[in-house]
């Protein structure tokens, strides 16, 4: 049997806390183990409960941005998925450098939340594909070192990161090129660390800037 992903959410409007509460509850892989509505709600709740993911609204009393950083003082390992209504490319920016895992607007279906916090809970990140293009178009060219470690990549790492560039998630990506979804989480590893990245964002960001270089340079 498959342990349940425990799960808290803060968020502090209650009726939207209490439909992502019961949507998550009503899917056999989730549990839902504790809900608040500030930041200090976060402290005491990852301190208490240590919860698998944790969803995490912005515009909370304490701020869920400023909460990320201390959430992650009390837990490193704490993974956290910004659930908020902000598209802000700074906010997005704060909350992964911060070390949230996730960015995901409130907008999202339930089923396609549940598969953010499974792919969260197991390892990955994941950034709502819309902000995603939003960071490449505002984001810094990399630094030209970068470019060449493109090169680096196999056929395959580059087929694989060009689709993560897209938006897709590792199960996306391990169906569209029928392999395991194991393996794209292995070549996504291999990727980051040819690129010395830390995440798929900063990554696709470096594949942008790599194809946007003039040949000249």
């Amino acid at each position: 049997m498959t342990t349940a992903i425990r799960v808290a959410v803060i968020d502090d409007h209650p009726l939207f806390r209490e439909g992502v509460t019961r949507s998550l509850s009503e899917l056999e892989d989730f549990e839902i183990v504790a809900e608040g509505g500030s930041r200090d709600d976060a402290l005491r709740i990852t301190e208490n409960l240590a919860p698998d993911v944790m969803l995490l609204d912005i515009s909370m009393p304490g701020s869920g941005l400023e909460a990320v950083p201390l959430i992650l003082q009390i837990a490193p390992a704490q993974k956290i998925v910004m659930l908020t209504v902000s598209e802000a490319g700074d906010d997005v920016k704060t909350a992964l450098q911060g070390g949230a895992k996730g960015y995901v607007l409130k907008g999202i279906g339930s089923r396609a939340l549940a598969d953010v916090i499974r792919a969260v809970a197991s390892g990955e990140s994941y950034v709502a594909p819309t902000l995603s293009a939003k960071l490449l178009s505002n984001s810094a060219p990399a630094p030209a070192s970068k470019f060449d470690l493109i090169h680096d990549l196999t056929t395959r790492e580059r087929e694989v990161l060009n689709l993560v560039a897209s938006g897709m998630s590792n199960k996306q990506v391990a169906r569209k090129l029928n392999l395991h979804e194991k393996t794209i989480k292995h070549h996504m590893t291999q990727i980051m660390a040819k690129l010395d990245v830390a995440n798929r964002t900063e990554a696709a960001m470096v594949l942008r800037d790599a194809l946007d270089r003039p040949l000249s340079q």
